[in-house]
């Protein structure tokens, strides 16, 4: 098979990719050696030969699921610091960016804009 520019150009469309000349020439050239290299693979006489689907013989030995008991909501609740009758109770781990009434803080990029523009004024 021969690389062509009008076969490198379809698959730089196809891939999202701008080349300049010198790349595509290039890439051409690398192309054409892999093809090579793939097509020096039908000179193996195969006869006989199955399809290799699977690298190994093996298959998945996977354990059978048990139904197992499990603890009761006491005695998970014995270890637990804070809890209610039906949940673990949890420190807020969330705070809130602003206080209500609160103007939102600037983004930090704003500020150095805001600082940029301001010294540019003065």
């Amino acid at each position: 098979m021969e690389m062509s520019d009008e076969l490198i150009e379809k698959l730089a469309h196809l891939a999202r990719l701008k080349f300049e000349a010198a790349e595509k020439e290039e890439i051409k050239a690398d192309l054409q050696k892999m093809i090579a290299f793939v097509e020096k693979l039908n000179e193996l006489d195969t006869t006989g030969v199955e399809p290799l689907l699977h690298l190994t013989n093996e298959t998945n030995i996977l354990r059978d699921d048990k139904v197992v008991g499990s603890i009761s909501r006491a005695e998970a609740f014995m270890n637990a610091p804070d809890h209610d009758e039906k949940f673990f109770k949890v420190p807020k781990v969330i705070k809130a960016p602003f206080s209500p009434g609160e103007p939102a803080p600037k983004h930090p990029d704003t500020k150095t804009q805001e600082k940029n523009t301001s010294a540019k004024n003065k």
